[in-house]
């Protein structure tokens, strides 16, 4: 009884400690770029395009680095990942403050971005690890909980407050680059993951390429992946672009950095009634479809409304925005044929879609405003029709339903 009980204190000290993670050393430190994007723009005098490669040039590293990931998730576990995580991204992330010119500025953001994965998939599997299928909806709806509120607290005082605080842009990730280093302290003492159960794969217990093949060759994994994919690129492309629209019409320099905030509040408040529902009532997928469509209509309504609309597409985008990658992501690690110990591995192949459509969405975007300012939210609506359309596709079988 007193091992029971120790096991689930762990797992929730564990989970609580992967969230407050994903909110420091990944979501601050990568959504903060976003609003700082417009004071960096100025001092270097980048041009639109040249602003949507800086802000698209730390997915590409994930491309590179998430297969990876999942692969020393899998073998090294994924306390010492975040570990290894946290120490390279708070590194890293910091080193940003020390460009000079475009070129420095793409190359840090580049290799602050090849680690982020180790967190971010680590997290994820330690979901996986220590909660039943039951209750693994919810867990991942906190770890999403976590990078909204990440999101919301660097878009809302990163540029705002921090960056007059500290004295420009460079001192803020000098700043959150110390704290993310830091939460390698928490994580040392932190409980280490249980024995594994007496179904393990003996096979997964040791890397090779027929893992990958595995994987790879799931069909529900990649229209799960797929979705994933535009999803993020609708999303990744639109906070980018936002601060920097909002600009261009007029909006003060305040309140269009801190437009986004709304979008982030939204989904932060929405993520775990969402996710607890999807858990409680088994109707994951629906709730997935039904996201998927709001987000769609919200994004491509930025095309036509103006001043108070633009809140108020922002908040309805929002409120889908972490709950829906929690549900996508609990299926993807609930998909017939990996269990725990392939989890990792897919997880590493879906951030690897995830990050090429958020490499390519900004840029292309952007260059869609030499039609009109307002154009690219047509393009990022359509990329999350994209994933609409996945989800309808995938079938009615365990990644459905998240219970």
């Amino acid at each position: 009884m007193n091992k029971t009980r120790k096991n689930t204190n762990n797992k929730w000290v564990v989970l609580i400690l992967g969230a407050l993670t994903n909110t420091i050393v990944a979501a601050v430190q990568s959504i903060s770029l976003s609003v700082l994007l417009p004071e960096i723009s100025s001092e270097m005098n980048l041009s639109l395009v040249q602003s949507g490669l800086i802000w698209g040039i730390g997915s590409l590293p994930i491309i590179f680095s998430s297969f990876f990931a999942g692969i020393l998730a899998d073998q090294l576990g994924p306390k010492r990942t975040i570990l290894i995580g946290c120490l390279s991204a708070g590194l890293l992330g910091a080193s940003r403050g020390l460009a000079n010119n475009f070129a420095t500025l793409m190359i840090t953001i580049f290799l602050f971005g090849l680690f982020l994965p180790l967190i971010t998939i680590s997290n994820v599997k330690n979901t996986k690890i220590w909660f039943d299928e039951k209750h693994i909806g919810l867990a991942n709806g906190i770890v999403s909980l976590g990078m909204a509120l990440g999101f919301f607290v660097g878009s809302n005082v990163s540029a705002s407050t921090i960056s007059p605080w500290l004295g420009g842009w460079r001192n803020v990730f000098f700043f959150y680059g110390l704290i993310s280093f830091m939460m390698i302290i928490p994580w040392l003492i932190s409980p280490s993951e249980p024995a594994r159960t007496k179904d393990t794969d003996k096979s997964a217990q040791k890397f090779s390429w027929h893992q990958i093949n595995h994987v790879i060759k799931i069909r529900e994994l990649w229209l799960i992946g797929l979705s994933i994919m535009a999803f993020s690129a609708g999303i990744q492309g639109l906070l980018g672009y936002l601060p920097l629209y909002l600009r261009s019409i007029g909006w003060q320099e305040i309140r269009a950095d801190n437009a986004a905030s709304f979008f982030h509040l939204a989904s932060m408040l929405s993520v775990i009634p969402l996710t607890y529902i999807a858990d409680k009532l088994g109707t994951g997928k629906k709730i997935a479809i039904i996201a998927a469509g709001l987000t769609t209509l919200s994004i491509g309504s930025l095309f036509f409304v103006h001043d108070g609309g633009i809140l108020a597409s922002l908040i309805l985008a929002g409120i889908t925005r972490d709950s829906l990658m929690a549900i996508l992501i609990t299926f993807a690690v609930n998909t017939k044929g990996l269990g725990v110990d392939y989890s990792g591995i897919a997880l590493g192949f879906i951030f690897f879609l995830m990050g090429i459509g958020n490499l390519v969405s900004p840029p292309l975007g952007n260059k869609l405003a030499d039609i009109t300012p307002s154009t690219p939210f047509l393009f990022w609506g359509a990329l999350i029709l994209v994933s609409l359309i996945c989800i309808v596709l995938t079938r009615n079988n365990k990644t459905e339903n998240t219970a």
